[in-house]
């Protein structure tokens, strides 16, 4: 195969592997990270000693329950303003997310809403995805009783069905699922394959091993820029600014592989890249050093005086 063919089929196919790379990373990172249950529950647990998930938890659960506190004072003419029973039901519900309890009941919340939109991504139903939250209210009911809270033995506790993803997106999801299954196995393979033929093709391997390693440093940092783009739009669409530093925290907690995995291909593909050049310098060195010696029987004889 003449020379200039094989560069141009060596390029071709170096190019499609670093445009593969960020893609696989992605899929990889979606089917083995974030669809694992036991690794999303992982994941998640540390965000149960955040300031900001304490306080937007705290803030949602208050307002559940103060919804069902207010219902049982209307219906009782002797009971307390609702306004005075606030504040206690809010501080309680504060302090109970600093508790062992809270985080044992925030790891158990989300195994449970991971299981349900998993069983419904690999079941072809089309129904809304919902997962009952009633233990986590028992103990914040057991919490407020103990402090001796007004009405506290009267809050309600229902297994109520608390919506996770509506029926209309979960077929999107679905399909969007069934993509991700055979991609993040099969992209990395593809880029790895198609790296490895680039080389093999190339004419000078040197140079397609360089190409491939900046390449690979290129799809890492676009990968980067991608997370960081996409935390942005995610904490745009956040309709209360005081959730956005919880919905921060999370988007932060559930990407921080990702992250490493863009960082470690830069500098993997960075480090390589250097690698050959150097070792290039080298053999142009050992090449000029080993060059033909001055022939002293060649050289002029100078004219006799």
């Amino acid at each position: 195969m003449p020379t200039r063919l094989r560069n141009a089929l060596s390029a071709v196919l170096i190019a499609l592997s670093c445009l593969l790379v960020p893609f696989g990373a992605l899929a990889a990172w979606v089917l083995y990270g974030l669809a694992d249950t036991g690794r999303y529950v992982a994941t998640m647990a540390p965000l149960a000693t955040d300031p900001a998930v304490q306080g937007a938890v705290a803030d949602s659960v208050g307002t559940g329950i103060m919804h069902h506190v207010d219902r049982e004072l209307e219906a009782s003419p002797a009971a307390p303003s609702p306004a005075t029973v606030r504040p206690f039901v809010h501080d309680a519900v504060r302090s109970f997310t600093r508790t062992e309890a809270f985080r044992t009941a925030w790891d158990a919340g989300n195994k449970a809403v991971h299981d349900a939109l998993l069983r419904a991504l690999r079941d072809d139903r089309a129904r809304t995805v919902t997962v009952d939250l009633a233990p986590v209210t028992a103990q914040v009911k057991r919490r407020l009783t103990d402090d001796h809270i007004p009405f506290a033995h009267r809050i309600p506790v229902r297994h109520t069905a608390v919506r996770v993803l509506p029926a209309r997106e979960l077929d999107r999801l679905r399909k969007g699922y069934g993509v991700l299954e055979v991609a993040g196995f099969w992209l990395p393979v593809s880029a790895a394959v198609l790296a490895a033929a680039g080389i093999a093709v190339a004419a000078c391997r040197r140079r397609a091993v360089t190409a491939t390693a900046l390449g690979t440093a290129l799809g890492g940092a676009f990968l980067a820029l991608a997370v960081a783009l996409g935390r942005r739009l995610t904490l745009a669409d956040v309709p209360e600014a005081v959730h956005r530093p919880a919905a921060g925290a999370v988007y932060d907690a559930l990407t921080a592989t990702l992250r490493t995995v863009s960082w470690l291909l830069v500098v993997l593909g960075v480090a390589v890249a250097l690698v050959c050049r150097f070792t290039e310098y080298l053999a142009r060195r050992r090449r000029a050093s080993a060059g033909p010696a001055a022939d002293p029987a060649r050289e002029p004889t100078r004219a006799r005086v």
